[in-house]
């Protein structure tokens, strides 16, 4: 047997991906409170989202057009962060990805490109995609690193596209290619 079917699929070295789970909807509403998580997961006004809201972000995103995955530490249950493919056009073999890590505490310690990692293996090696592609602000200096680390090429700019405490910022766009894909060791 091969090592990649013998290997886990959803889990990583620091975290593993997890369905997304009914009591997770209180997080994602607290870190909806929080506008550094807003500012740097979603492109619409930061403020606080309700349970409405988030259940839909948490519940009812997979199968189909969209797999969102819950990242959790590996040796507990704790919702860390959110990590999905969305958009999905399986003519094309083409998916958005998005990514948000809840806590500041959570941030810079890895967990973001170790399920970066599974979440790309998944979906070159699973669904059989093509290209992953994705958007990230400007000021997201942090994140823009890890995409370039992992191999995604900026390739378009949407430029003054975001607007935040009267500044202008621009969204800019990268993708990965299944050949240019790099799988983690």
């Amino acid at each position: 047997m091969s090592n990649l079917i013998a290997s886990p699929l959803f889990q990583g070295r620091l975290v593993r991906l997890t369905a997304m789970r009914p009591e997770d909807v209180h997080t994602v509403v607290r870190w909806y409170e929080n506008s550094d998580f807003s500012r740097h997961f979603d492109a619409m006004p930061a403020y606080p989202r309700g349970e409405d809201r988030a259940r839909s972000l948490v519940l009812e995103r997979h199968g189909g057009e969209s797999y969102a995955f819950a990242m959790r530490p590996l040796y507990t249950d704790e919702l860390i962060g959110i990590i999905d493919l969305d958009g999905i056009q399986w003519n094309n073999r083409v998916a958005w990805l998005g990514i948000g890590i809840g806590e500041p505490a959570n941030r810079g310690r890895g967990y973001g490109r170790d399920a970066m990692a599974l979440v790309l293996r998944f979906a070159f090696r699973e669904l059989n995609l093509h290209r992953i592609q994705l958007t990230v602000f400007s000021y997201n200096v942090a994140a823009v690193n890890l995409y370039e680390s992992l191999g995604f090429r900026h390739e378009g700019t949407f430029r003054e596209a975001i607007h935040r405490e009267g500044e202008r910022f621009d969204m800019l766009l990268y993708g990965l290619l299944a050949h240019e894909w790099k799988p983690a060791e």
